[in-house]
């Protein structure tokens, strides 16, 4: 159980890391993300949509990990799957590119852990 809850803990300030790199330089983040800034209004929202998610993921994440308690990982767990059916209807819609691989699999595998910690991870004194 430890282990998970580190996991989860690790995984969730990548993502805290992750939002503080958006805020700091949502250009740079942005090229790699394969998306473009137009203006001010690009970077707005950059900061504000998608280092938002990547800050709600990872504080409640981490939230989670240092309590122990699995239950604050369902609002993490239902952005990543939310964001992961956005990845998904792109597949269809547009079609797939080697690219959209690894983004997706990360996806997959964060989904896997945060569930994992949602079933397993009980607040000391909890019933199961």
């Amino acid at each position: 159980m430890l282990g998970l809850r580190v996991l989860v803990g690790v995984l969730g300030l990548l993502s805290v890391a992750m939002a503080a790199r958006i805020w700091a330089d949502p250009g740079a983040a942005a090229a790699q993300m394969g998306l473009l800034v137009n203006g001010p209004l690009g970077q707005a929202t950059l900061r504000a949509d998608v280092a938002g998610l990547f800050a709600a993921i990872g504080g409640f994440s981490v939230f989670g990990a240092v309590k122990g308690d699995g239950r604050w990982l369902l609002a993490p767990l239902c952005l990543v799957v939310a964001a992961l059916a956005g990845r998904l209807l792109t597949l269809v819609l547009a079609g797939f590119t080697p690219e959209q691989a690894p983004p997706i699999l990360i996806e997959v595998l964060i989904a896997l852990i945060l569930g994992a910690g949602l079933r397993i991870l009980k607040p000391s004194g909890a019933t199961p």
